[in-house]
């Protein structure tokens, strides 16, 4: 049975994300769009706690459950939650449309109930030599967020 998702971000960046996935094999679409955004690439992750009760900070890190460093969408040793970046033009609404083969939607690793956040600056994917690239891509920020429930299907 597919299952599908909905997350309603919130903050100086916002928008409205959903995710789809067909069986627990199947890679997961993300689409979607984002208000709010400066010109540019901004870092887009799922993190770990769906808790918002202190803003962006409160959704802890990225969802990592095997321990891996931080990464780009496709490497292979990289967290569950890195998604990469999203790029706004500017102008209007930023599209959002991913499919991932890492995220889910099913089982113990499952998205569901953890939080989408959307940062200022964008993600080095790992590779950007600072500091934080390997935890965090240095992706600055929490500028807006929001927690990842079941969608009416």
């Amino acid at each position: 049975m597919p299952a599908k998702a909905v997350c309603v971000i919130n903050g100086d960046a916002q928008g409205t994300v959903y995710f789809e996935q067909e069986n627990d094999s199947c890679s997961v679409k993300v689409t979607g769009e984002v208000t709010g955004l400066s010109k540019g690439l901004h870092g887009f992750h799922v993190h770990e706690f769906g808790d918002n009760t202190n803003g962006c900070t409160s959704a802890g890190p990225h969802f990592n459950p095997h321990g891996k460093e931080h990464g780009a969408p496709a490497d292979e040793n990289r967290h569950i939650g890195d998604l990469g970046n999203i790029e706004a033009s500017g102008d209007g609404p930023t599209k959002v449309c991913i499919d991932d083969g890492k995220i889910t939607l099913y089982g113990a690793n499952s998205i569901v109930g953890r939080a989408v956040v959307v940062h200022a600056d964008p993600d080095d994917l790992g590779k950007g030599g600072h500091e934080l690239s390997k935890s965090t891509g240095n992706a600055g920020a929490r500028i807006g967020c929001g927690i990842i429930g079941i969608c009416k299907i």
